[in-house]
């Protein structure tokens, strides 16, 4: 850092088992404190092993704070009561549910409020390193052997320098918003007998063959021998955060507050060319217009989303599906990421390195490269929900090498494993499958079967895509 002044050392997390890796090495290392707040945390696998890291530190004197979105915290209030019976640790949840166990009252009774979720992710130790990004805590996020399910293809990045004060300073603020509230004061007070049984199940999850597993495979990444020993490369870059206002979670924040408001600005600077990465990129009119007025500028835009396929969220996708003849007419290039084969376990990789890992595959990282000079990282998808309800944040990071790295992966690795989407003569849309060199074209969504097909069909006209 001292030979980088004011540049922030980046090191990016395009792999799952790298991501989780570094997650719970820092959690070890810390010293002092250990700022975390995630939007989902499953209590699985992975979910466990981070909480116990939790712990750990807790335990040798850590002060660990741990906030968490509540919409995803089914099932979890025991697990979040023991671990913020201990001394150390203190949990809040955002936005929570009064009705533990009936959440949908709350959305009944409480619509407005409960509408606004915090979807951030930040794990921050000692004010030293961060690590933000598009991952939340699961299996599916870390590539760990979730039983057939997709795996997601993601993006973090692990962050050193001034950044990272920038990040302590917003969690700061999350953590002290009218909208994050003490656990202690919504959940079950935790007992000696609930206690032990949580710690009880942890042991379980550490024990299994499963999780020793996946600890052996960790031990093979190049990235945590290269973290370990000191050696890891960073890529020193001017950084800047972006963060909504957390007054955004009761609809408060004032227009110049939101990270869309920042993202506009950058958008709307000089470019060459721009490649965005979204699994639920839902532009709506609005963003449309935007989009085909910097394309009518003479600026290559390229976008990469999820086909129907491969898409965990199909409501999405229909508010995505109504506007492509709309942004292909604009000359916008737009491919679709397939769910892939059972023959095929090479993952789409950000940073140029290859990796393996579960064959079945959703987009789930949220990041766009401008001229090759420029990239941003984070939690923000296009879409309207990401813009006005969810509170969002990520880095815009001025790095040359991660821009060459996505325009390159676009050129190598997108057209293979992502289907061209085509808009014909009659005004019909067809996907492009590039495969050996040999291009088959499909009249009909890839992987798609007509009653999947007909829902998306149905939602894409419902008056629905102020939520999406």
């Amino acid at each position: 850092m001292q030979a980088h002044p004011d540049r922030s050392g980046i090191a990016a997390l395009p792999d799952g088992h790298d991501a989780f890796a570094a997650r719970a090495l820092l959690a070890d290392a810390a010293e002092r404190t250990l700022d975390v707040r995630y939007y989902i945390w499953h209590n699985d696998m992975s979910g466990t092993l981070l909480f116990t890291a939790l712990r750990r530190a807790a335990d040798r004197g850590v002060r660990v704070r741990l906030l968490l979105d509540d919409n995803n915290t089914t099932g979890l209030d025991q697990v979040l009561a023991a671990l913020d019976a201990h001394a150390n640790i203190e949990v809040r949840l955002f936005n929570p549910f009064k009705h533990r166990r009936w959440r949908l009252l709350g959305y009944l009774t409480d619509f407005k409020r409960l509408n606004r979720r915090m979807h951030n992710k930040s794990l921050t130790a000692d004010g030293q390193a961060t690590i933000i990004g598009g991952r939340n805590v699961g299996d599916e996020y870390f590539d760990a052997g979730q039983g057939g399910a997709p795996w997601f293809v993601d993006l973090d990045v692990l962050a050193i320098g001034p950044v990272v004060s920038e990040v302590s300073r917003d969690f700061d603020r999350y953590w002290a918003s009218a909208s994050s509230i003490p656990a202690a004061r919504l959940l079950p007070r935790a007992t000696a007998t609930s206690i032990a049984a949580v710690a009880a199940d942890a042991a379980r999850v550490e024990h299994h063959p499963d999780a020793a597993a996946y600890v052996e495979a960790l031990a093979r990444s190049s990235f945590v021998r290269d973290l370990l020993a000191h050696r890891l490369t960073f890529d020193w870059a001017a950084t800047r955060m972006l963060s909504d206002d957390p007054a955004k979670g009761l609809g408060r924040a004032p227009e110049d507050a939101l990270l869309w408001h920042r993202l506009k600005e950058i958008l709307h600077a000089p470019m060459r060319e721009l490649r965005l990465v979204s699994p639920y990129f839902v532009p709506g009119s609005a963003g449309v217009e935007a989009l085909a007025t910097i394309a009518g500028q003479g600026v290559k835009i390229t976008v990469l989303t999820n086909a129907l396929e491969a898409t965990d969220v199909a409501v999405v996708h229909a508010g995505y599906a109504k506007r492509r003849k709309s942004l292909l007419a604009a000359g916008i290039t737009l491919f679709e990421l397939k769910r892939g084969s059972s023959s095929s376990r090479k993952r789409v990789d950000w940073t140029g390195r290859s990796g393996s890992g579960s064959s079945a595959s959703s987009l789930h990282a949220k990041t766009f490269a401008i001229d090759r000079s420029r990239v941003f990282v984070g939690s923000f998808n296009f879409d309207p929900r990401s813009a006005r309800l969810n509170t969002e944040m990520g880095f815009v990071i001025d790095s040359s090498a991660l821009a060459d790295a996505l325009a390159q992966r676009f050129a190598d690795e997108v057209p293979a494993r992502a289907y061209r989407v085509g808009l014909g003569d009659t005004g019909q849309l067809h996907w492009i499958d590039r495969h050996d060199g040999v291009e088959v074209v499909q009249e009909e969504e890839p992987g798609t079967g007509v009653w999947r097909r007909l829902a998306v069909a149905v939602l894409s006209v419902l008056p629905i895509e102020w939520l999406l």
